[in-house]
């Protein structure tokens, strides 16, 4: 079997930095439990492993004993999930993704303008909890176009679309541009609100799904842009299955299979993409070739919440960033420990940095 391995996979700088802010945690603080409000990321794995280190994961700020450290995942929370924590007198540590802070000032900037917000996204998704809290009175949910006859529109001149951050790119267009034909006033924001990695993920399917005949995409069923993964896919006429490691694999899946395609969500560790690829090379023999189509090289700062409790215990955070390198030189060098064949294609299409 031919095993295409997407690049880029995996986890973006967000869901790092988000990872990276629980881990400096439990180093720093190893005599205190660390609360984490909702997952820090939308993976069993990375929740489980946690879990498995005595992180707590709550839904409610009430399970969470006064004074304790809480950290806020990096989907992000309403202003009124930030002040219950202050009036309890939480610690609270911000590990919300940039990029979703972005969109949170974005909600905020309008509404202090007068604008009426469309948040173009899942309802029950996190982020868009989230988001829409930061301005409550003034914003929409759409999440398909049979949402807009149901929108109470004030002023269709003081209207302004935002997005779910995780948001299938093909799904986003289909409704924005049902909003603009319905509201051709509709402002756009200031730059693209769906981020680089659900975007770099979403083309390098949309590139390479055509030459398999089979897509695994890694990640839990509950992240976002893991689902989008398949979808997009399924609508480029190529199978996907959405699968949380290699346990989950089906012998009946593979009949006839002689190209398959492995990508993983943006939150979905690169230790099961390689567990992954070990059993299918046993079970199927083949070589591995890791396709190109964008090269990722992203800086996050430490939050300025992780780098206050660090400095109270003495640690100097001063030049500490969390950094997303490619998955593609680390695979090539773990393919040849474990003498697994396999070459890279050069498909580069853009660098994100």
């Amino acid at each position: 079997m031919k095993i295409i391995l997407a690049n880029p996979r995996g986890f973006c700088a967000g869901v790092y930095m988000a990872i990276d802010v629980v881990d400096q945690l439990l180093d720093i603080c190893p005599d205190e439990t660390i609360y984490v409000y909702h997952e820090i990321v939308h993976n069993m794995h990375v929740v489980n492993r946690f879990r498995d280190r005595g992180v707590k994961f709550i839904e409610e700020l009430s399970e969470v004993p006064n004074g304790s450290i809480v950290v806020f995942s990096a989907h992000g929370v309403s202003p009124a999930l930030r002040a219950e924590a202050h009036e309890r007198n939480l610690t609270a540590v911000d590990a919300t993704c940039p990029l979703v802070t972005k969109v949170h000032n974005e909600a905020i900037r309008y509404a202090k303008a007068g604008y009426q917000i469309l948040l173009v996204g899942h309802a029950d998704h996190q982020e868009i909890i989230g988001t829409r809290g930061e301005a409550p009175h003034c914003t929409q949910v759409v999440e398909c176009p049979e949402d807009i006859p149901d929108l109470v529109i004030h002023d269709p001149n003081k209207l302004v679309y935002l997005t779910q951050t995780t948001l299938s790119t093909d799904d986003a267009n289909v409704i924005i541009a049902a909003l603009k034909k319905a509201f051709p006033g509709l402002k756009e924001p200031p730059s693209e609100d769906i981020c680089y990695a659900t975007t770099n993920r979403q083309r390098a399917v949309r590139a390479l799904a055509p030459q398999a005949d089979l897509v695994l995409v890694v990640g839990s069923r509950n992240s976002s842009n893991s689902v989008r993964l398949t979808e997009i896919s399924q609508n480029m006429g190529t199978p996907a299955r959405l699968i949380d490691d290699r346990s989950e694999l089906r012998p009946e899946w593979f009949d006839g299979i002689g190209t398959l395609l492995v990508t993983a969500g943006a939150s979905a560790p690169e230790d099961l993409v390689q567990a992954l690829i070990v059993d299918l090379i046993e079970r199927f023999g083949g070589e591995v070739e890791q396709h190109d189509v964008y090269h990722e090289q992203v800086e996050f700062g430490l939050p300025g919440t992780l780098k206050e409790q660090m400095r109270k215990r003495g640690i100097d955070p001063t030049g500490r960033r969390v950094l997303r390198k490619d998955a593609d030189q680390a695979m090539g060098a773990w393919l040849d420990r474990h003498g697994i064949a396999h070459r890279t294609v050069d498909l580069t299409v853009g660098v994100t940095k």
